[in-house]
């Protein structure tokens, strides 16, 4: 019996501008739950990178919790969205519209990372992504992070149904083996982020610190 492979993101770009045009909020509005209970590794005032912010929840609720928030999406109809978002919430981030090659990724410039299912990435640009991340932040510096393992292919409630795109401990262990492991976890939960998170969902979390000299 054959089985098929899903294709890979041709074009990403279009495909979240053609996802972000629907009505609402695709993801709500309210953060991420493991960015949401690990945010306190950050403290008011300090510097905050959102990868692949999408239409800005995340970023929106780190302005609003006092960090200073730099984030980018490659969608530019998702960050017209979360710059809407930021003005209704009273709150100023820094959105640029650009992919995770193209963002300038200044080295040792922050305090914090989050990247909250940035599993748009395929093996050779995660390893870029991952490997940009851990340069940019500065010694003490923390990152967030959560996605989908493998397992979510048998949940179908989010993400991508490509195996290589999915996260597993190991993989992230190793990704960020000059970090230091704050907590790393896989467990199941139910998700509702919106209609483009909502179920039983198959999740790793991590938070990792880059160790001061």
């Amino acid at each position: 019996m054959s089985t098929t492979t899903p294709a890979p993101f041709s074009d990403p770009g279009e495909k979240w501008n053609r996802r972000f045009q629907a009505p609402g909020f695709v993801f709500g509005t309210q953060p991420n739950i493991w960015l949401r209970d690990h945010s306190s590794c950050w403290q008011p005032g300090q510097r905050v990178l959102c990868v692949g912010d999408g239409e800005g929840r995340n970023s929106v609720w780190l302005a609003k919790s006092g960090l200073v928030v730099d984030a980018f999406d490659i969608a530019e109809v998702g960050v017209a969205k979360a710059r809407t978002l930021a003005v209704a919430a009273g709150v100023s981030v820094n959105y640029r519209v650009c992919d995770c090659d193209t963002f300038p990724w200044p080295e040792n410039a922050y305090d914090g990372v989050a990247a909250i299912f940035v599993q748009f990435a395929d093996p050779a640009l995660r390893a870029r992504l991952f490997a940009n991340i851990a340069r940019c932040l500065r010694p003490g510096g923390s990152l967030v992070l959560q996605g989908y393992t493998p397992r979510q292919l048998d949940y179908k409630t989010g993400g991508p149904s490509i195996a290589s795109h999915l996260y597993t401990q190991e993989m992230l262990r190793e990704a960020f083996a000059g970090l230091d492991m704050v907590d790393l976890q896989e467990y199941d939960t139910d998700l509702s982020e919106g209609t483009g998170h909502n179920g039983r969902s198959a999740l790793v979390g991590l938070v990792a610190r880059r160790p001061t000299p």
